[in-house]
């Protein structure tokens, strides 16, 4: 899989932009930042035991913070398409559905047909699946204390694709995955992993092609498209997600 692209910062093109002497390439540039996408790829409802957002208010909050798009990845779920179209919505912001799945392994953002997905499965055999189905698995929050990735799963090349930004994370635990992304050349994303309205966009992924289905999100990570983006005011702002942790009727623990 060839490089990441290095794409530099938002103030480094608005910079370069209006004091470049070409005019020609200072519109291009703005044209390139107008048309990338930020979406907030991992995002809870109440359709997760664990959270207390209801589907209305997640995607009134990402208008709200300025996304473009969120993605609805509920615990072992994609029970978000029976109350919502996937798509475009009214006030302007992309839903797209997927699903954090749960292994004894690591936890996983998945992104496909993947509505039947059957719970329960080990990580070789949902990676399979995924792969097998044209679809797409990020490792989430891989360097968690409580949840992490088992390294041999990225070793081996089974999961090319990375939550480097999680906003439930420590700022330890995502200053961590830069050793995998160096040593593996991984794709990176980020996502804020909201449970509640005022955690929606504070860590996201930017995305330099138009994203508006699923199909062009898969896309656009399988190429290499985006980066991952901390959108808080002032660093990397880890809310206190204790009050998060539940017991669900399982007897499985999230946050």
């Amino acid at each position: 899989m060839g490089e990441q692209a290095d794409f530099p910062s938002i103030e480094i093109i608005y910079g370069r932009a209006f004091g470049h002497p070409n005019k020609e390439f200072a519109i291009f540039l703005i044209i390139f930042m107008i048309a990338s996408m930020i979406f907030d790829m991992h995002v809870h409802t109440t359709f997760s035991p664990c959270s207390r957002m209801c589907v209305d208010e997640a995607v009134a909050a990402a208008g709200q913070s300025g996304l473009d798009g969120i993605c609805i990845t509920d615990h072992d779920t994609m029970s978000i398409r029976h109350v919502l179209t996937e798509g475009l919505q009214e006030n302007g912001v992309v839903v797209i559905f997927g699903m954090e799945y749960t292994t004894s392994r690591g936890d996983f953002l998945v992104f496909g047909p993947f509505e039947a997905l059957e719970p329960g499965l080990s990580a070789d055999r949902l990676l399979r699946i995924v792969d097998q189905s044209s679809g797409i698995a990020i490792a989430a929050h891989p360097f968690r204390k409580d949840r992490p990735v088992d390294g041999r799963i990225i070793q081996d090349g089974c999961c090319r694709v990375i939550e480097s930004l999680n906003g439930r994370n420590t700022a330890t635990e995502n200053a961590a995955v830069q050793g995998w992304c160096d040593d593996y050349d991984l794709t990176e994303c980020g996502g804020s992993d909201a449970h509640t309205i005022e955690e929606v966009g504070n860590f996201a992924t930017r995305f330099f092609v138009p994203v508006r289905t699923r199909s062009d999100l898969v896309a656009a990570l399988k190429n290499r498209l985006c980066r991952p983006e901390d959108r808080t005011v002032e660093g990397l702002l880890v809310p206190d997600s204790r009050h998060c942790f539940i017991q669900a009727e399982s007897g499985a623990s999230y946050r």
